[in-house]
C-alpha cells in the first residue's frame, strides 16, 4: 500500500531581522506570526527556512565601497540587491520570531550561507548552483503540496514558490500570510502576477484551512 501523500507548510524566513525594528524589517511583516501559528497544527509536515548569511556575505552593501543599500549589482556573474547586514549566523536578528510557536516547525532549513551568492528561494541559491536540501526533505517525507507563507512577498517567498513548482510539487501561496518589501512600487502586484502566471494558486488562510479539512 502506498503511503499517503502528506502537505507541508513553508515559513519561509519568519526572522527577527525581517520584523519590528530588524535591519531589514519588512511593513507589517510581524503581522503573518499570528497567521503562522494558526495553520501549523492543520499540517502534516512544518519547515522553517532561514537566511544565515556570513558575516561578510557579499549581498551586503557594508562589504562594497561603491554600493549602497538597495542598489543593483553584479555578483559572481548574476544581478544582486544590495541589502543592508541582516540574518548574520548566529545572531539574535536571524532566530526565528519568539512569538512563533517554534514545537510545531517539524525541520529547518538554512539558506544563503555561501558569502558569494545569496540565496532567496528556500530550494536553491540565486544561480541555482546549490540545493539547500528541501526537495530532498519533503520528498523524504512524502510531501506532494506544499503551502508557502512568509517573508517577503516579492523576493523569497516567490522564489520559494517559483522553485517548490519547478520541483513538482503542488504549490499554494497563502496571501494573508505574506508581506513585502517592495523597493520598487510595481515589485509586490508583480510577484503576485508572477505566481498566478507559474500555475501557483493564491489562497486565504482561511481557504486554506477549508480545503484541507475536506
Amino acid at each position: 500500500m502506498n503511503e499517503k501523500a502528506q502537505r507541508a507548510l513553508l515559513l519561509i524566513d519568519l526572522q527577527n531581522d525581517f520584523v519590528d525594528d530588524g535591519s531589514l524589517a519588512v511593513k507589517h511583516g510581524h503581522e503573518v506570526i499570528a497567521v503562522a501559528n494558526r495553520l501549523m497544527p492543520s499540517f502534516d509536515v512544518v519547515v522553517a527556512t532561514l537566511d544565515w548569511h556570513p558575516s561578510d556575505h557579499q549581498s551586503f552593501a557594508s562589504q562594497h565601497a561603491t554600493v549602497s543599500v538597495y542598489d543593483n549589482f553584479e555578483l559572481d556573474g548574476l544581478l544582486q540587491t544590495a541589502w543592508p547586514d541582516h540574518c548574520v549566523e548566529d545572531t539574535l536578528g536571524a532566530e526565528l520570531v519568539a512569538e512563533l510557536n517554534q514545537s510545531e516547525v517539524d525541520f529547518r532549513v538554512y539558506k544563503g550561507t555561501d558569502r558569494r551568492i545569496d540565496s532567496y528561494s528556500g530550494f536553491y541559491d540565486n544561480g541555482h548552483r546549490k540545493a539547500t536540501g528541501l526537495t530532498e526533505l519533503l520528498r523524504r517525507e512524502n510531501v506532494a503540496e506544499v503551502f508557502i507563507m512568509g517573508l517577503a512577498t516579492d523576493y523569497c517567498v516567490l522564489y520559494s514558490a517559483l522553485d517548490a513548482v519547478r520541483e513538482g510539487f503542488a504549490t499554494t501561496v497563502i496571501i494573508d500570510g505574506c508581506r513585502g518589501v517592495g523597493i520598487r512600487p510595481n515589485d509586490i502586484p508583480n510577484a503576485w502576477k508572477a505566481m498566478s502566471a507559474a500555475g501557483i494558486r493564491l489562497m486565504n488562510s482561511e481557504e486554506v484551512l477549508n480545503t484541507i479539512r475536506r
